[in-house]
């Protein structure tokens, strides 16, 4: 008789058979880092996923969560199980979600034609002949960055809701644009908010791969992305108990749910 919630598929040398199951992942990319002397938001890490995904028990997968960018930098990129996604752009620069525009310098593209859905959304404009020189705010894995208008930077883009975890949780957020007058807000989903002079910009939050946030003094420091992460939705019946890299367990009906703050393994 077949167990439930398996798929024999045969017996190799001896010992367990092997046996496939399906799983439920996200897996989010690290944070762009926001500008400081251009001081615009960064972009939002790629974010990916979907049901659907096949494991096996002969299989160790290991789990890669990228580190937020900084100075301004990409984010990197966090995967699983032969699911990539792509860092977040820093200011100007493209990534899972672009990086905002500066005042001197175009926005950053997202990664928005490789997957469907998308793993993120363009940065906004930022404009150079007002007195504010509003930055654009970085792409989010909902929507593009706001772009700089009159004296206000651009706000960064929304990030998106999972229940993976068995809770909504939105993560993914850009982060806001900076400006001498009025800054943009970050994205919701961990974007840093924007800052106006004088004022360091805050990082994304840790886990969401939410983009930092945009200065507008021009000896302000870069803000840091936030890093990623990677959550397995496994079928308890299938689930091993082996993994490394102390990913937080919990259960969600007849589910085991692991969560990824850090890189490490798990042995189907």
């Amino acid at each position: 008789m077949t167990p439930f919630g398996y798929t024999i598929l045969g017996f190799g040398s001896g010992g367990i058979p092997y046996a496939e199951y399906n799983v439920e992942y996200l897996v989010i990319a690290g944070g762009g880092s926001g500008g400081g002397q251009d001081g615009a938001g960064g972009g939002a890490g790629g974010y990916r996923t979907a049901t659907g995904l096949t494991l096996n028990n002969k299989e160790n997968y290991t789990v890669v969560v990228g580190a937020g960018g900084y100075d301004p930098a990409k984010g990197s990129t966090s995967s699983f199980a032969g699911i990539n996604t792509t860092g977040g752009g820093g200011q100007t620069q493209d990534g899972g979600s672009g990086g905002g525009g500066g005042i001197f310098s175009a926005q950053g593209s997202g990664n928005e034609g490789g997957y469907s859905p998308v793993e993120g959304y363009d940065g906004g404009d930022g404009i150079y002949n007002v007195p504010g020189h509003p930055r654009g705010g970085g792409g989010g894995a909902s929507e593009a960055g706001g772009a700089g208008s009159g004296n206000t930077g651009g706000d960064g883009g929304d990030g998106r809701a999972s229940s993976i975890t068995g809770a909504s949780v939105t993560r993914g957020g850009g982060g806001g644009g900076g400006s001498r007058s009025t800054s943009g807000s970050g994205g919701s989903g961990g974007g840093g908010d924007g800052r106006t002079s004088g004022h360091p910009a805050p990082s994304g939050t840790a886990n969401t791969g939410g983009g930092g946030g945009g200065a507008s003094d021009d000896f302000s420091s870069s803000s840091t992305g936030g890093s990623g992460v990677v959550i397995i939705k496994i079928p308890t019946i299938s689930y091993s108990g082996v993994k490394t890299g102390s990913p937080t367990v919990s259960t969600d009906g007849s589910d085991t749910i692991l969560v990824f703050n850090a890189s490490g393994s798990y042995h189907g």
